[in-house]
């Protein structure tokens, strides 16, 4: 009897770490990479069983993301079509430029994805350059807050966050911050941590530059995972869909439990927690991947 490349116990560890580590700014590639080194596991990051399996996992967090921002995806899609209509993105229509920000965002990390994923990833997919790339996007988290730019003073009437956004950010801005999420190709590197870093430089409060990298990963993690669902349902799937069913359920509950938390805990606070988290984290496994 075939031992099935992952099990059905592996496939729950993975798909719960899936998703927390993909909201949270601490890299879900990364923590993909390093869990098999780090529970001894005979699985690399770019078998093409485990990458199929992955494709599952993302694919629950897109939509889970869909499902929690629906109301606001209604009106972000309602107001680009009311622009379209018009063929202009009035002052009053918020809704429609926020939209078209994410549009913005999202081409130039689509383009960078497909030229740049299998390269950057076959090249540092190992446990050992993983933990170094946590160790920088700790920096990367910690110079973000440093070098952020102060929330600029809004009319009383933009209250909601959408508003707050659209009134704030523009195209060079939505160009760069999605431009930004190609970092998070490289294991290691957190592609919403990216985000909010550079909605932080903008000068989004850490409310809006969460809000602002959910809504911009949501097409983008959907999109990938979509245009990979044909390796799982292929040869390279063989083994591994069952193990993939039960890893997408538990990482869509946590990915919904990580999405209510996140979005209330940056209220108030902010990325540093995750940045000493992930520095911490890099060093740890680095000295240990060194030595073991």
């Amino acid at each position: 009897m075939l031992t099935a490349p992952i099990t059905y116990g592996q496939g729950i560890i993975l798909g719960l770490l899936q998703g927390v580590a993909e909201l949270f700014p601490i890299s879900s590639l990364g923590q993909s990479v390093v869990a098999p080194r780090v529970f001894g596991w005979n699985i690399h990051q770019n078998d093409n069983y485990f990458i199929a399996f992955l494709v599952a996992t993302h694919l629950a967090t897109a939509i889970v993301l869909l499902g929690f921002f629906w109301h606001d995806w209604v009106r972000i899609l309602t107001g680009m079509w009311r622009s379209l209509k018009e063929r202009e993105i009035g002052a009053n229509n918020p809704d429609a430029k926020l939209g078209w920000l994410i549009v913005v965002g999202t081409i130039p990390a689509g383009i960078l994805g497909l030229l740049l994923q299998d390269s950057l990833q076959s090249v540092f997919a190992s446990a050992r350059s993983a933990a170094f790339f946590l160790i920088l996007n700790g920096l990367m988290l910690f110079g973000a807050e440093m070098l952020r730019r102060r929330a600029p003073e809004l009319p009383d009437a933009e209250q909601d966050g959408d508003q707050r956004i659209a009134h704030t950010a523009g195209w060079r801005h939505a160009v760069g911050v999605g431009a930004s999420q190609a970092i998070a190709l490289i294991p290691g590197f957190s592609r919403s941590g990216a985000s909010m870093g550079g909605g932080l430089l903008v000068g989004f409060s850490n409310e809006d530059a969460a809000r602002f990298a959910f809504l911009l990963a949501t097409p983008i993690i959907g999109a990938a995972a979509l245009l990979k669902i044909p390796e799982l349902l292929g040869p390279d799937g063989d083994g591994v869909r069952g193990q993939a069913l039960v890893a997408s359920l538990c990482s869509a509950a946590t990915a919904y439990v990580s999405i209510r938390f996140l979005m209330r805990y940056f209220e108030t606070n902010r990325l540093t927690p995750f940045a000493v988290f992930c520095f911490i984290e890099g060093i740890v496994l680095t000295v240990w991947f060194t030595v073991s």
